[in-house]
């Protein structure tokens, strides 16, 4: 912001991808910097999510530096624990063959934050997988794609 005088400070957004999704929730749930969000294939909590993913079961404490041995550090560094804080409009996109980050990463999070009352949204896609905005169905590709600007419009 002190560098780019074109950017508008009242009407920022954030959005990201697998462990931009996990930033994303991050961010949400710590500043209220950003007037709306959009995570898409991302992990909320750590705990669940261990042991879980394609990506090994090695994956968890490299990033976090904790495994099952250590489920408060865990639950510390997952986004679900800072759920309440989230003021955010926060658009939730996944798929549903996504083994990466699997769906119930997703759906923990749009449960709680209806269930505390937060303005969210969650898009399920069909057939699949994590890698659906490179290499996905091409209309649930646009249709992605669409969520995503018609959420921005309606909330920037």
């Amino acid at each position: 912001l002190r560098e780019h005088s074109w950017i508008d400070a009242e009407r920022l957004g954030v959005t990201g991808g697998s462990y931009g999704g996990f930033m994303t929730n991050w961010i949400v749930g710590h500043t209220n910097r950003f007037k709306a969000a959009v995570t898409q294939r991302s992990i909320s909590n750590w705990i669940s999510f261990f042991g879980v993913s394609d990506i090994g079961y090695y994956f968890t404490p490299w990033q976090i530096g904790a495994d099952m041995t250590d489920p408060e550090k865990l639950w510390h560094h997952s986004p679900l624990k800072y759920a309440n804080n989230i003021e955010t409009p926060l658009l939730i996109l996944h798929s549903e063959l996504d083994f990466r980050c699997p769906i119930e990463q997703a759906e923990q999070l749009f449960i709680t934050l209806k269930s505390m009352g937060k303005e969210t949204s969650f898009v399920r896609f069909p057939d699949n997988n994590h890698n659906l905005s490179r290499t996905g169905t091409p209309s649930l590709r646009i249709e992605r794609l669409t969520q995503i600007i018609t959420w921005f419009k309606n909330y920037l």
